[in-house]
């Protein structure tokens, strides 16, 4: 149960409450995403209690984060009513991450890769006019130890530069909003990983055109920047284009 500090603020709940509250909170947001419990199913606190066999007060901490996020809704004389997914809060990364491991991954590939398409060379374009010139060096430093690991294959590296790679690019363009999509760039490409849906070797021109983004910002190239960061999200496009073709998902395509 939570206590309260002798001022009254709420202290945290000690570690191994907050590691079964992690747990829960993790396997009911995915089958939530999942569709197994669909839109209109009703649950109830004792309910959940007997399920995951954890506290009213993990339940309720759960359910808060839940709610939060849109995935539900508590209502009076009903119970807690499963949301649609149009009332998701589909930002969150947590809710990504879930969606990711669903039945629906590929149009959740396809939405976010859109959505990066549509922000990611304006923000390259921007970023060739903010970028300090510290920030621009080690930019063209990050893609060129991107282009080591994706010839070498080591996958865990390569991953790891790419998503610091879009961060840098997203923090350069100035602009606060742009700047906290990197968290969503972060799951979508973690995802890809994690799925195997990234080639083991990266192709060449992927690594060719990240190289292009960097130099292109460093020379205060905004349009060159702009075109090269379009190029990275066709070649992405193109990668997946396949994939989505085989699944039977909606909205692969």
């Amino acid at each position: 149960m939570t206590q309260s500090s002798p001022k009254g603020a709420p202290t945290p709940p000690a570690p191994a409450e907050a590691g079964l509250h992690a747990q829960v909170l993790d396997r009911l947001g995915t089958v939530i995403c999942n569709g197994e419990l669909p839109a209109g199913s009703v649950l109830s606190i004792d309910d959940l209690i007997d399920r995951y066999q954890v506290s009213r007060s993990v339940i309720r901490e759960v359910l808060r984060v839940l709610a939060s996020m849109g995935l539900i809704e508590t209502r009076r004389r009903v119970g807690i009513m499963i949301q649609p997914a149009q009332a998701w809060n589909v930002f969150d990364p947590q809710v990504i991450r879930w969606r990711l491991a669903s039945g629906g991954r590929m149009a959740q590939l396809r939405s976010i890769t859109e959505l990066r398409t549509a922000i990611e060379p304006y923000a390259a374009a921007l970023a060739a006019t903010h970028v300090s010139d510290d920030e621009a060096s080690e930019l063209v430093g990050l893609a060129a130890k991107m282009w080591a690991a994706g010839k070498a294959g080591d996958e865990t590296r390569f991953l790891d530069l790419d998503i610091e790679f879009h961060r840098r690019v997203l923090a350069a363009s100035g602009n606060e909003m742009f700047e906290k999509l990197h968290l969503i760039v972060a799951e979508v490409l973690a995802g890809r990983h994690h799925y195997h849906l990234m080639p083991h070797y990266p192709d060449e021109q992927a690594l060719h055109l990240h190289t292009d983004v960097a130099q292109a910002i460093q020379r205060r190239d905004g349009e060159r920047a702009r075109r090269a960061m379009v190029g990275i999200m066709e070649q992405g496009f193109a990668e997946m284009k396949s994939m989505w073709e085989r699944s039977a998902e909606p909205g692969g395509r």
